[in-house]
């Protein structure tokens, strides 16, 4: 392998996921899957797919080595292809990757006046930037958590997202399970908690006693001050978080909210830059941080995460559907990031995700292990060939 390797070429995959049931539960009151495959949560009004996948990024050096990355592919990934293949490609062609964190800055800059500042664009630019750092690592034979600094830990603390069952009774059952099996700490979505937030959080608590750790995603519902009014009903219940209270663009209501509240306020699974990050701790409006690594890339997550500590907050990572790749990226960084509690454990996904991969993704007894070889420790198996298209 040779360190002076340059970027080659670029392809994009769009990979289905293996799955038991849909993301967060079965559908609700009236919900419906739509001729695109699509249905709408009535609870937070967002669109998610009726079967999970991702869109998969393979960046190629002219020495024929690979790196992996990874975005959103929930809904129209050829829009990831088109940008990657249309703009991305021609422009980082030739460039070594280890100009990772400039080539972010060069294609953030190149939209940034015409208003792509996030979606579909940074998630693009996340998937390239995860695959550089891959390949970093591979031609130096470094692991990821080594190029960013050092590790502060060899395993990640996992906090179990979802209880996709169909009562409160087998919820509860559902998180008494993971308890037993080695996890202290449970998070609930509000919207799919269709027999009512409070009553679900108080058989919670009841049916785990007072030591385990109950968060709460509220998926952006509220307002306000229908948020206030929620956590000053659930304060028996002593939370350990309450996320995503009301729409993301409310920088003062959400600010407002962390003024009030008793419990700490989390909010950053749509975040793509640290410039996000910066209004919303500049305001106060949060104390746990929560990135995205399918949405920021390594080189954002990083950026957060140091403007995090430096607020003297904590980074407590989100996770969703995904095929593999950016949830061993998100490890990795976790390893490296000192003020980090939790990572969240999505357990409808996470082992189905692992299948398609060839190393070390496992979470079990409470933890995460960290992935272990260079770069992100893994890379795409048989099984995930089986769910993958190339897109173009």
């Amino acid at each position: 392998m040779s360190l002076d390797s340059r970027i080659a070429r670029l392809d994009v995959f769009a990979v289905t996921i293996p799955q038991d049931t849909t993301y967060l539960g079965s559908l609700g009151p009236g919900e419906q899957v739509n001729s695109a495959g699509y249905f709408v949560r009535t609870g937070n009004r967002t669109i998610y797919p009726a079967t999970m996948r991702s869109a998969v990024v393979r960046v190629t050096l002219d020495s024929g080595e690979e790196g992996w990355g990874e975005t959103y592919g929930l809904v129209a990934p050829g829009v990831i292809h088109a940008l990657l293949l249309d703009i991305v490609q021609p422009i980082i062609a030739g460039r070594s990757p280890f100009d990772v964190q400039a080539i972010w800055e060069d294609l953030y800059d190149l939209m940034r006046v015409r208003g792509y500042v996030g979606g579909f664009w940074l998630d693009a630019l996340a998937a390239v930037d995860i695959a550089l750092w891959d390949l970093m690592g591979k031609l130096t034979g470094l692991p990821l958590h080594q190029l960013l600094g050092g590790k502060h830990r060899d395993r990640i603390p996992a906090y179990v997202s979802g209880l996709p069952a169909p009562s409160i009774p087998e919820k509860v059952a559902l998180a008494k399970s993971f308890v037993d099996k080695g996890y202290n700490a449970i998070k609930i979505a509000a919207s799919v908690s269709y027999d009512g937030v409070e009553r679900e959080i108080a058989a919670l608590r009841d049916g785990l006693g007072p030591d385990i750790a109950l968060m709460l995603d509220c998926h952006w519902m509220y307002t306000p001050a229908e948020a206030i009014a929620l956590l000053d009903r659930l304060a028996p219940y002593n939370l350990y978080f309450l996320e995503a209270p009301c729409k993301p663009e409310d920088v003062t209501g959400l600010a407002d909210i962390a003024a009030h509240a008793t419990v700490p306020i989390a909010a950053g699974e749509e975040w793509r830059t640290v410039y996000d990050a910066r209004s919303r701790l500049e305001a106060r409006a949060v104390s746990i941080v929560q990135p995205e690594m399918g949405h920021t890339g390594v080189t954002q997550f990083m950026r957060m995460a140091h403007l995090t500590q430096g607020h003297h907050a904590k980074v407590i990572p989100h996770a969703t559907i995904g095929a593999g790749i950016f949830a061993a990226a998100s490890l990795h960084a976790s390893a490296a990031v000192l003020n980090l509690p939790y990572h969240e454990f999505q357990h409808s996904i996470f082992p189905h995700s692992a299948k398609l991969m060839d190393g070390r993704l496992e979470c079990a007894e409470g933890y995460f292990a960290l992935p272990e070889g260079p770069g992100l420790g893994i890379t795409p198996n048989a099984v995930f060939w089986e769910n993958a298209q190339r897109l173009g």
